[in-house]
């Protein structure tokens, strides 16, 4: 066995069908199994999966555990010595799976992830560097957001991220949509933190990947990430990507932010994100209320969305005793 592919279903049996056949489809070389962890969907998913992939390798969670927990499990039955996590809502059509890893398989490296693609073609951001003390969760603030990224331009600070990789590029951390990993390092690091419920931990793992070796992305090679898809889904949630921090969704990913900045970064950095963070709602409400009135629009009309923002922010405060003590704690909050 050459390669074992895991990917996590909740509720998109569709999606998972079409990223498992359009890796069938290309594979020529590599001896690989595929295993679904379910998070318990309850519904068709495990007949109509294992019935389009009768080689499927299906693991029931009996809960809904989250990626980190549900990955961990196929790592641990994992066969091959390579190991790509892979999301639901990719599709292979370029064959980037079997030729990232012959590469990968050659090379010194010990994680790598290839070029993701929007489904127009246009790129994802695929591969990060680290910002000191995780400053890059900032940026989708309203406002002081816009002024950090405006800084960040005139003192022209290295960019946090590869927003088009053509080549192997040596990176931090790696889009947990596609992440290949050696067995060895997995080994030496441990596995992923199964604090997290979603989002943040393959950026984590990553930080302790890094001590085992080298991390990139062969932007040489690229597959479709139909971005948020899976999670926009089950979780009711809107737009692309981890902006969005005033719904259900958006909760999650703040408070997995945050729990990231304090086990990497340490308690001072986790203070200052707070207040920043909560010096955010005062700004929003004079800002907005400004703005809209020059544009001679209604000056309230942000107001609903600062509200929200608030809402996910007490909760945070209300979390923020626990992250702080940095003791095991299952942070699952959709």
């Amino acid at each position: 066995m050459n390669l074992s592919i895991i990917i996590v279903n909740y509720k998109t049996p569709q999606l998972v069908i079409d990223c498992i056949s359009s890796f069938y489809q290309k594979n020529q070389h590599i001896q690989s199994e595929v295993l679904v962890i379910d998070n318990a969907s309850d519904d068709n998913s495990e007949d109509l999966i294992t019935r389009a992939h009768p080689s499927v390798r299906w693991i029931q969670m009996h809960y809904n555990s989250g990626f980190a927990r549900a990955n961990n499990m196929g790592i641990q039955q994992a066969k091959a010595d390579i190991i790509l996590l892979l999301n639901s809502d990719t599709l292979d059509h370029h064959n980037a799976i079997e030729n990232c890893y012959i590469a990968f398989s050659k090379s010194e490296y010990i994680a790598c992830g290839v070029q993701l693609l929007n489904k127009d073609g246009s790129p994802q951001i695929s591969g990060n560097f680290v910002m000191r003390g995780g400053l890059n969760y900032l940026l989708p603030l309203p406002y002081l957001g816009s002024f950090i990224r405006w800084l960040g331009y005139t003192l022209k600070v290295k960019k946090t991220n590869i927003p088009d990789a053509k080549n192997t590029v040596e990176v931090d951390w790696i889009n947990g949509a596609f992440l290949m990993v050696k067995k060895e390092a997995i080994n030496k690091a441990g596995l992923l933190d199964e604090d997290f419920f979603l989002y943040a931990e393959e950026a984590e793992w990553c930080s302790r990947l890094k001590k085992a070796g080298k991390l990139c992305i062969f932007g040489q090679y690229n597959i479709v990430h139909l971005q948020g898809e899976s999670a926009n889904a089950t979780f009711g949630s809107s737009g692309l990507g981890y902006y969005n921090l005033t719904d259900k969704k958006g909760l999650q990913i703040m408070v997995s932010n945050f729990v990231r900045i304090r086990k990497q970064f340490g308690i001072q950095w986790f203070l200052l994100h707070l207040f920043l963070y909560t010096l955010t709602v005062p700004l929003w409400l004079v800002l907005s209320f400004i703005h809209h009135l020059i544009r001679l629009e209604n000056p309230f009309s942000a107001y609903r969305e600062i509200f929200r923002f608030s809402g996910n922010l007490l909760k945070l405060w209300q979390l923020s005793p626990v992250i702080i003590r940095n003791k095991p704690f299952f942070y699952k909050l959709l």
